[in-house]
Formats: structure tokens, sequence, C-alpha cells
């Protein structure tokens, strides 16, 4: 292979995940403030795991088309570590300190797996040819807030937030599916995922915190 053919995949990887990364902390300070400005227990929306994986698929969904799908899951994984290193950074430099190094190393872990997941399924949901691609990525991105609506219900005891973290469960896949069978297969695919995601991030969490 020449070096003409290599050019543009080179040029990918030079603009497109510095550009992920930056939007991830500028996200991440961002939603550190929006701690700030959010009433009561509705400031947890800015510390969700689930809003902070839109940002991974937000990536891959911008990103689709224009470069390789690994470079997209790379973006992903970027634009998820961002947000991680925004939030906790403006914590300990603008506000009182982060304290404890446990819970942003966690989150950077959760990270690495998630924004590379999300970030294909954001290529998947856009530009993918097989209905089970779309079908998958829709699932996933309603699951992560099924998953966190379980938290708040089971754990949290925040009724509305949980029938918040529902509704954008149901409209992820009503609004953004194609056709009427992948709504309906992407509904109950959210469903297992939202479990299988509670027992692999929520639960450990509760551990760490605990």
């Amino acid at each position: 292979m020449d070096a003409s053919a290599l050019a543009p995949a080179r040029n990918a990887w030079t603009w497109a995940i510095p550009t992920a990364l930056a939007a991830g902390l500028l996200l991440g300070v961002l939603t550190n403030l929006a701690q700030g400005w959010l009433p009561g227990a509705w400031n947890q929306i800015a510390n969700s795991g689930a809003v902070w994986s839109v940002a991974a698929f937000a990536a891959g969904a911008l990103l689709a088309g224009r470069v390789a799908l690994p470079v997209a899951a790379f973006g992903g994984l970027c634009a998820e570590a961002g947000l991680v290193a925004g939030y906790y950074g403006y914590a300990e430099f603008g506000r009182d300190g982060m304290g404890s190094l446990v819970f942003p190393l966690v989150w950077l872990g959760i990270a690495f797996v998630a924004g590379p997941i999300f970030g294909v399924a954001g290529v998947w949901w856009r530009r993918g040819t097989a209905a089970w691609q779309r079908v998958g990525a829709l699932g996933a991105l309603a699951g992560v807030f099924g998953m966190e609506g379980i938290h708040y219900a089971w754990v949290l005891g925040y009724a509305a937030q949980a029938w918040a973290c529902l509704g954008v469960l149901l409209v992820v896949p009503l609004l953004m599916a194609r056709t009427h069978k992948e709504r309906g297969l992407a509904l109950l695919a959210a469903v297992p995922f939202s479990l299988l995601a509670y027992a692999a991030v929520m639960v450990p969490l509760r551990f760490v915190s605990g």
C-alpha cells in the first residue's frame, strides 16, 4: 500500500481523536458545573454514566462514514475519558478538590470499556447496514438509562428520576429507529441490556462506595 492510500487514515486520527477528546473535556467541565445548577436530587443527572455514554454514542454517530470503525471506537473512548478528566479535573482545580482518586479511576476504567462500545453503537445506528446493528445500538443506548432507572428506584428511592429514565428508555427506540419492527426489537433489547449494565456497573460501584 502506498503512502497516498494511508494518508486519509492518518488524517482521520489527527483530527477526529483530538476533537473527540476536547469535546469530552468541555462536556466534563459542564457536567460538573451543572451539578450546582440543577435543583435537589436532579443534580445527579450531571454525574450520570448514562448521560456520559451519550457523548460516546454521539461521537461515533458524527464520525460514521468519515473514518474507519476503529477510529470511531477510539473517538468514543476519548469522548468518554475526556468527560471523566474534565469532570474531576474541574472538581480538583475549580472547586474544593476531588478527594480520593478511587472514583476517578473507577470511572476512567468504565470509560475505557463503555467509550468504544458506544462509539461503535453510534456508527451502527447511523450507518449500520444490518437491522441487528441498529437494534443493538439503540438497545444499548436505551439500556443504560434503564440501568440508571433501576438504580434510582431501587437504591436511591428517587421516583421522579426513575420515571424520567424509563421515559428516555422508551423514547430512544421510538424516535431513533427506522421501522416499527426495529422499534419493537430495540425496546425488547433494552430490557436485558439494562439488567446486564446494572450488574456490570452499578453493583460494583455500590461496593466501591460502600
